[in-house]
């Protein structure tokens, strides 16, 4: 909502040192939310003044028309002499009226305004449009023409109200009767601690039986309709500029003075009204719900199909409006420049169901000022004055006449009253207000109040948000400032810290970012493309979705089985960027239905659930284990003047899941897999041991070429996916600090021959067993195929260093070692000692 603050002194008499600044401070303070303000006409400097158009000389030869004119400033100019122009447009004539900015001036934009030579001619000056003044749209498109009774050398600047401050405001939903002048002066009243002149409080004559005949066949969606007629309009008039700079400070465009009327009493009042050229109603108008197939051409030109659900207001001939929304076509009102001028209008000022126009409004994608009003509640008293303000405007502007009818359906309706302990705002704020505060803060935003401890309070006809104490408490609390609530931070119970779970995903997560990798946080919804783009089997597990009631887009429907469509997304996403050498991670929840979920309870909200009912709600809910990946692509290392650089592979990942296991003082297995989305042969299944069995933990790799294009990733991504619970559930007690030896180590070499398809991880295995607890640690340094060692087999080269915690070892005893460690790698695995 855009609140011009000159048209905001006219309801609240602000002291005249009061800027814009001033007043955003005090709304925010009571719950508004100012975005900002402008300063319309910054920077403006005249001379801008009222023309007179005396000639017009068409110059030839140019790629566009141009004319030389002469205009009359009066003694504007210091001289008296007419003032010679040259301008471009060609929607004024000889006679016009005009605004004309003269050499000195400085316009919007610090555009500085001189004689300047320019198609042969000397242009002192120059004939002002609405978007050289900062006006924005004012329909003519083209040179602002004023009319006729405004006198020569008259200060454009002040006419045209050129300077002003806007302030835009943000209205939630809770607060629509902030979206009209009306209600934004009660909250900067209430602000102030000023009294309001409220727009609204206007003598209307009573209903009676000779107004234009209305028939609402839905009181449900249409609770009051309100209609009134004026005749005798003048067909030439036009609406005044200060009407026509009213509505543009307020982001509206003027149209012609009948529409122009009805949206500048929207804004002021904020009811929505629409009126009908009477000549093109064929009959009563009704209010009725659409039938099916029926159809609307709408102002904008559109046909639309409606829906049963959709209310319309109709005539003989069938719908001529959608109600709330936009009106028809077919009794538009005509345009001052068309051949049959309405000169005979009915106003319509009804209160329509919030929830029926917000429906309509989305279903046929037509958001208006209407529907985005009455969506959010508009005051069903104002109707009636609203029409009556309509009609005073037309009357005046137009030289119309009201005739007497005045036509007002309406459904039977009582206040809504609500009762409220005095001192419930004094205990959910925490600050003792007092009964009379209490009183003072509901009077002030319109509610009556009666009672003494136990409050009666009927909320305001324009407030339908205020129905139960809360809200009520809510209203004193943000009028008392919500800055002078106490800031009281809960007690932690002592002896309580993180949980061992929360250590680890912390240590987990610092340990994968001190090894070069972001943390990116994604989305938890995932949809059926992204998972048939990884390449997963019809019968995988990670099919098997929890699809949301609701979700927030319809190609991501359900909740995540894997982390890795939201890391592959941001990986490509910053690889578009021009960001190439990546490296990210993740830790979170993915949701897996087990098929043994519970149907959900409702939990109360006026007590804490007891220990059964949330046990019942934990049990409708699918498991949630907690995961960790990392996906890589580019350079893993960077080239420098330290030597080549090294791209990330396949085994980047793998590190990856051991430094997660190291965090935990858990040994990881790597073992060869083959499981989707990764590239089968480069693909590792990771292992780790609960309760002496080996468990699968995750899976690292270089991803499948055919999931790479399908995703557009760069070639050669790799990633890895462990689920942190198992990982946990392999955590042998509190994590141990190494040991650290003051005796020398022993290392010892071997490169063993085995065959081709004995998995590395085997003869490791066997390589620590066999040692036994003098290995200090295992490395795999080297593997090599050739003909050296025979087709079928490899030789796998380890250093293994040896070392004992209270003496120096010997030759001997490092030697026994690792020959008992080559020995039962040979029973295990069939391992043969290199050049044995």
């Amino acid at each position: 909502m855009r609140v011009p603050l000159s048209w905001l002194r006219e309801y609240v008499d602000l002291p005249a040192t009061e800027t814009g600044r001033d007043v955003q401070a005090k709304l925010v303070a009571v719950g508004l939310e100012v975005e900002t303000v402008e300063q319309t006409g910054a920077g403006l400097k005249g001379p801008l003044v009222v023309g007179k158009v005396l000639t017009i000389e068409e110059l030839e030869g140019f790629k566009k028309p141009i004319r030389f004119c002469t205009v009359d400033v009066g003694a504007a100019n210091g001289t008296g002499e007419p003032q010679e122009i040259v301008c471009g447009a060609r929607n004024f004539a000889v006679g016009d009226k005009v605004v004309v900015v003269l050499p000195g001036a400085v316009l919007p934009g610090d555009f500085a305004i001189a004689s300047r030579k320019t198609y042969g001619k000397t242009s002192h000056g120059m004939i002002c449009s609405g978007d050289e003044l900062g006006m924005g749209d004012d329909g003519s498109g083209g040179i602002i023409v004023l009319p006729p009774e405004h006198e020569v050398g008259t200060d454009a600047i002040e006419l045209l109200q050129l300077v002003d401050e806007v302030l835009d405001i943000a209205v939630t939903p809770d607060r629509g009767y902030c979206l009209s002048m009306r209600g934004v002066a009660r909250e900067t009243a209430i602000a102030y601690g000023l009294p309001l002149r409220d727009p609204a409080l206007l003598d209307v004559p009573a209903p009676n039986a000779y107004g234009y005949p209305v028939q609402v066949a839905d009181p449900i969606g249409c609770s009051r309709f309100t209609a009134r007629t004026v005749v005798g309009l003048q067909p030439e008039a036009r609406s005044p500029i200060w009407l026509r700079r009213r509505l543009q400070k307020a982001g509206m465009r003027p149209i012609s003075l009948a529409v122009d009327v009805t949206n500048y009493v929207m804004l002021e009042l904020g009811q929505p009204l629409h009126a009908y050229d009477r000549t093109r109603i064929d009959g009563p108008i009704g209010v009725r719900r659409a039938e099916r197939g029926e159809k609307l051409t709408t102002l904008d030109g559109a046909v639309r199909v409606l829906d049963p659900a959709d209310l319309v207001i109709t005539d003989n001939r069938g719908p001529i409006g959608l109600a709330g929304v936009m009106g028809g076509a077919n009794t538009e009102i005509a345009d001052a420049e068309e051949d049959t001028r309405t000169t005979e209008v009915v106003i319509e000022a009804a209160h329509f169901d919030a929830i029926s126009i917000a429906r309509t409004a989305r279903r046929h994608k037509l958001a208006s000022e209407a529907s985005k009003r009455f969506e959010r509640g508009v005051d069903p008293q104002a109707a009636a004055a609203a029409a009556q303000r309509t009609v005073d405007l037309l009357v005046l502007l137009a030289g119309g006449t009201a005739e007497a009818g005045v036509t007002e359906v309406t459904a039977p309706s009582g206040p809504r009253t609500i009762t409220m302990a005095a001192d419930h705002p004094d205990k959910v704020a925490g600050v003792a207000y007092g009964r009379e505060t209490v009183v003072r803060r509901l009077q002030e935003v319109g509610c009556d109040v009666y009672g003494q401890d136990e409050l009666l309070v009927t909320a305001p006809s324009w407030r339908p948000d205020l129905n139960e104490p809360n809200d009520l408490a809510e209203e004193v609390i943000r009028l008392e400032g919500y800055e002078n609530l106490p800031s009281t931070l809960p007690t932690p119970p002592s002896g309580r810290g993180l949980t061992d779970r929360q250590r680890l995903h912390r240590r987990i997560g610092r340990a994968l970012a001190g090894a070069g990798y972001v943390e990116a946080l994604n989305y938890p919804f995932t949809g059926e493309a992204v998972l048939d783009q990884l390449g997963l089997a019809a019968d995988d597990a990670r099919r098997r979705t929890v699809r949301l009631v609701n979700p927030l887009s319809d190609e991501e429907p359900s909740l995540r089985t894997t982390l890795l469509p939201g890391l592959l997304g941001a990986l490509r996403r910053n690889d578009g960027r021009g960001s190439h050498d990546l490296a990210l991670f993740e830790t979170g929840l993915v949701f897996v239905p087990t098929g043994q979920e519970t149907k959900p309870v409702r939990l109360p909200v006026d007590r804490r659930p007891s220990d059964e009912e949330i046990a019942a709600l934990d049990a409708a809910l699918p498991r949630q284990p907690r995961h960790a990946a990392v996906v890589l692509a580019g350079a893993r290392e960077q080239a420098g003047w330290w030597g080549k650089g090294r791209p990330a592979d396949w085994a980047d990942s793998v590190e990856a899941a051991r430094t997660i296991a190291r965090e935990a003082g858990v040994d990881l297995t790597v073992r060869a897999g083959q499981h989707a989305p990764w590239h089968p042969g480069r693909c590792a299944a990771l292992y780790v041991s609960v309760n002496g069995e080996e468990t699968l933990f995750g899976h690292a790799g270089e991803l499948h070429p055919r999931v790479i294009k399908e995703l557009h990733l760069p070639e050669r991504t790799c990633a890895m996916e462990v689920e942190l619970d198992v990982l946990e559930q392999a955590v042998d007690g509190a994590l141990q600090a190494p040991r650290i030896s003051t005796f020398p180590v022993a290392t010892q070499d071997v490169a063993l021959v085995v065959a081709q398809d004995v998995p590395a991880a085997d003869v490791e295995q066997a390589l620590r067993e066999g040692a036994g607890e003098l290995l200090e640690s295992l490395r795999l340094f080297d593997v090599f195929t050739g003909e050296q060692i025979g087709g079928g087999h490899k030789s796998l080269a380890y250093a293994l260093r040896f070392r004992a915690a209270d003496r120096t070892l010997t030759v001997d005893e490092a030697t026994a070692a690792r020959d008992a460690a080559v020995a039962l790698a040979a029973e295990r695995t069939g391992a043969v000692l290199r050049g044995a």
